[in-house]
């Protein structure tokens, strides 16, 4: 079965997301270019979706597919082969392009709803002789399932410089932002205020008192039932191969004392969660906290942080299992960075298409049927 493309001249209109990145700057000698900037994202992004998982993938796939390439850019000097196309990927200014990322995605579903879950992903394999492997902080949307943007840090202490950055980048008006402990930090919070969004905060012992005055409040009102306060409360049981799951929410709305020792902008509730996980003879019990700018009942808040780790099933887990992201070696200046958000471009742009199949399939149908490729970039 043919399952090429028709040219008749209009698929070069299709590919729209070139546009967010027609600014993204190109540090070469303009005489010198033979591969247009334009030419080298195209192909990039065509090949990660067909399963490009290396720079020589994506060399061989341009070797291979010249003729669908050329459907949509003249693509006159042909395709770069792989040494060439990792100096570009190298030399290409990150910050720039994750800029330009955030654009296109902004256009492509607006202003996201519900939980914005803030958090970062090592990518293990970059790390080479006197040179730490690179730190990726994100931003997903977790009812769209899609990357909103990301930050690139030299490790994972450096998350806290990096996510105002990130959030300098996005629109997150009318949001909710959650990220764990290691942003919970007051000028984060603030930052969230500012853009109109709200914030939900895991607490743990890097906020000096603040979490010691929270969970010793919140089991002396425990012990008391909460009879001297104002609580929400609100469990779930979930039962699954075997493993049956109690998770116990309760948020304190009495939090003025609380919001004027500790200076803590916009702060409206507490957050304790009591999770027991019972499999079989074995009963393992932990205790979370967190704050908030949301007055809400726990029934609300409960899923809001349960959505958080839908940037750990949803975005981390998926690109070291289907993009073999762990497994990327590429170290060299911004490559890393770059080939990391392209695999974001790719994921999205595969969320979005209209099938049923997993992301790993969707991938191998793209390297078979070119129609498909083209249908996941086209408009």
């Amino acid at each position: 079965m043919d399952t090429a493309p028709r040219d008749d001249g209009s698929l070069a209109e299709t590919v729209v997301f070139l546009r967010y990145f027609k600014d993204l700057p190109d540090l070469r000698q303009s005489g010198k270019v033979m591969y247009p900037l334009a030419e080298v994202l195209l192909l990039c992004l065509l090949a990660v979706l067909a399963g490009a998982e290396t720079i020589t993938d994506i060399a061989r796939f341009g070797e291979k597919k010249l003729e669908l390439l050329r459907l949509f850019r003249p693509f006159d000097a042909g395709t770069p082969a792989h040494d060439h196309l990792g100096d570009i990927l190298a030399t290409l200014d990150a910050e720039a392009f994750q800029r330009c990322f955030v654009a296109w995605v902004a256009a492509l579903i607006g202003v996201a709803e519900g939980v914005i879950a803030i958090d970062g992903k090592t990518v293990r394999r970059s790390k080479g002789a006197g040179q730490a492997a690179i730190h990726m902080v994100s931003a997903f949307a977790a009812r769209q399932r899609l990357v909103l943007g990301q930050v690139k840090v030299a490790d994972k202490a450096n998350e806290i410089v990096a996510i105002p950055k990130l959030l300098d980048m996005l629109a997150i008006e009318g949001a909710i932002v959650t990220i764990d402990a290691m942003g919970c930090q007051r000028a984060i919070a603030q930052k969230i205020i500012d853009k109109k969004a709200d914030y939900l905060l895991a607490l743990k012992g890097n906020q000096g008192t603040l979490r010691d005055d929270v969970e010793l409040f919140a089991n002396e009102q425990k012990a008391k039932d909460f009879k001297d306060t104002t609580v929400s409360r609100h469990e779930t049981v979930d039962g699954d191969h075997g493993r049956i799951e109690t998770r116990s929410v309760t948020v304190i709305h009495d939090v003025g004392w609380l919001r004027e020792r500790h200076q803590w902008p916009g702060l409206q509730s507490v957050v304790m969660v009591e999770s027991t996980r019972e499999i079989g003879d074995k009963i393992e019990r932990e205790t979370r906290f967190y704050v908030t700018s949301l007055a809400l009942l726990a029934s609300l808040i409960g899923p809001y942080i349960r959505d958080h780790w839908a940037v750990e099933n949803s975005l981390h887990w998926v690109l070291d299992m289907v993009f073999r992201d762990d497994e990327c070696r590429l170290r060299t200046l911004n490559a890393p960075a770059n080939f990391t958000t392209l695999k974001h471009m790719a994921l999205n742009l595969i969320r979005k298409a209209k099938t049923k199949d997993s992301i790993r399939l969707r991938r191998k149908v793209a390297a078979w049927d070119d129609q498909f490729l083209v249908s996941l970039i086209a408009g």
